[in-house]
């Protein structure tokens, strides 16, 4: 790999970039191939920062051949469901296959219009000038913790699953996972089935539970068929799939959702793909409790009046986008802090500025940024 901090970054108007994730490189690949050039500025110093400081066992829940990006397929060996270290492999790999040009170690905190360039305000005072901004910073950007009463009293182990990394330090110890979405139905279905003394899941909202693959169809093709379909319709097909397909757990803890799964997907929460949940809940090694209301005296204080007294908790609550400093004076984010456009639209208060990777479909992530990759480049192309 080039030493990416060589790279000269002249002021000729590129469209630049921010973040070296699997978004940020595919539009700076789409746009290379329509002759546009792009500058992808990252503040790590690499490229799949995130991904490289996901848990140990993470697989991709999309398929090999629906998950790569724009010019370049996944390589066959990774296998049908692919590795969190081969996800890296695959980003640096396409990184030098696009000849992509990439400056590592420059974080961008304030982007605003000039005419009708765009300046970036960049750390060690640069200020750059492009033609257009491409805002790739990521879903998963600063970890959220509630700040629940008590919080800071607690004397065992508290920490963020952005900071989990394998369940070797769990062994014969009780753990508490707090988050019922993807990241923590795995996390505790991973420490489980490695030797933790005794799992909980606290349980805000029952999630919908789907395999991540039945009889070889993945669950992901049934996402990207259903999209465009009325909720009523996909709720329906949904709430019969998961008779076929999910156990009742209700008596184990984890009854079936009330809302529609399309209904819940609308509202931003993404179905929970199993691997292997469903078992370890079934068995009783995953125990599901309610929901945390705060820390009291040492124990943990459930939403039913329950108080427990796990040795570590592991917060599994989701990250803040944190795009407020960077484009947050320019009108661009509804009140839940997202862009009010995605992919190949810009918002009107701000022509040249693009967002992508700040949804989170049900038909794959990755491929979505594929598609925002063509559109985006499509447009400025123009």
């Amino acid at each position: 790999m080039p030493d990416h901090r060589a790279i000269d970054l002249t002021n000729d108007r590129p469209v630049y970039v921010i973040g070296a994730g699997p978004g940020g490189l595919a539009v700076a690949a789409a746009l290379r191939e329509r002759g546009v050039r792009a500058v992808v500025l990252e503040k790590s110093d690499s490229v799949g920062a995130s991904w490289r400081g996901h848990y140990d066992r993470l697989h991709l829940h999309t398929t090999r051949r629906l998950s790569g990006l724009p010019g370049l397929p996944m390589p066959r060996r990774f296998g049908r469901w692919v590795a969190r270290d081969d996800v890296v492999r695959y980003l640096e790999k396409y990184t030098e296959f696009h000849e992509l040009e990439l400056v590592t170690g420059v974080e961008v905190s304030r982007v605003e219009p000039e005419g009708s360039d765009w300046v970036l305000h960049a750390s060690g005072g640069r200020r750059l000038t492009g033609r257009a901004v491409v805002v790739a910073t990521g879903f998963n950007h600063t970890p959220r913790t509630p700040d629940w009463p008590g919080r800071d009293s607690y004397t065992g182990e508290l920490l963020h699953a952005s900071a989990y990394r394998n369940p070797a330090p769990y062994a014969g110890r009780d753990v508490l996972v707090v988050g019922a979405g993807n990241t923590g139905a795995e996390i505790a279905a991973d420490l489980a089935g490695a030797g933790a003394a005794r799992v909980r899941l606290a349980v805000r909202t029952a999630p919908h539970i789907v395999r991540r693959s039945t009889a070889g169809w993945p669950a992901q093709r049934t996402g990207i068929l259903v999209r465009r379909l009325p909720v009523r319709l996909v709720d329906a097909a949904g709430r019969l799939m998961a008779r076929v397909a999910v156990p009742d757990l209700s008596d184990r803890g984890l009854p079936r959702p009330e809302a529609g799964l399309y209904t819940r997907v609308r509202q931003g929460a993404i179905p929970v793909q199993d691997v292997g949940l469903i078992d370890a809940v079934r068995t009783g090694k995953v125990e599901p409790v309610a929901a945390v209301d705060a820390f009291d005296d040492g124990k943990v204080v459930l939403a039913d009046g329950s108080r427990i007294s796990p040795e570590a908790v592991i917060a599994a609550t989701g990250y803040h986008r944190a795009l407020e400093p960077l484009v947050g004076h320019l009108g661009v984010l509804d009140e839940r802090g997202r862009p009010v456009v995605h992919g190949g639209r810009t918002p009107r208060e701000a022509p040249g500025l693009y967002f992508t990777g700040f949804t989170n479909p049900i038909s794959g992530m990755l491929r979505e940024m594929a598609l925002d990759a063509r559109k985006i480049a499509k447009a400025l192309a123009k």
